[in-house]
């Protein structure tokens, strides 16, 4: 859905993405707390997929309520090459035995495992350009928004 609406920034967000193998998964606990944990995301066949261990606590979580949120691993060091990126959205757990024999066939995760695909709700991307931090954020149904501010900025400027 993002690639189709915003193809230049779906690039962008996946290869943030593709720079490493795990990130940062939120999901809601049953008091309503966050729980953040470690999570292999993989893009494939032009979605999101998100694999998980078999009675995971993010299975609960998700299986109760599926919003999350997921964060791009930052990598090393303070230079984050290629922004810092974050897309939230609902998980939709995959049941189909063809769909997650076709996933595991090319992926080989340990199995058994909990397959759910993202259905996206948000994608955000800041990053630094020459003095100015600048946020990309889409969401379905509206335009790709760019929010550009310096520290001496009084107000947000929207492009």
């Amino acid at each position: 859905m993002v690639r189709a609406a915003v193809p230049e920034f779906a690039g962008r967000v996946q290869e943030r993405f593709g720079a490493y193998r795990h990130h940062v998964l939120a999901t809601l606990r049953k008091d309503g707390a966050p729980r953040l944990t470690g999570l292999e995301a993989d893009f494939r066949y032009g979605e999101l997929w998100l694999g998980m261990m078999v009675g995971s606590r993010k299975v609960l979580d998700l299986r109760r309520d599926p919003r999350f949120s997921l964060h791009a691993n930052p990598g090393p060091g303070t230079d984050l090459s290629g922004g810092d990126v974050r897309v939230s959205g609902r998980a939709v757990e995959v049941t189909d035995p063809e769909v997650v024999a076709r996933y595991a066939a090319v992926v080989k995760p340990p199995e058994p495992f909990h397959l759910f695909r993202a259905e996206l709700t948000q994608a955000v991307r800041t990053y630094i350009q020459d003095s100015c931090v600048v946020l990309e954020s889409w969401v379905p149904g509206r335009p790709l928004r760019t929010i550009r501010r310096t520290s001496d900025d009084a107000a947000l400027r929207v492009e």
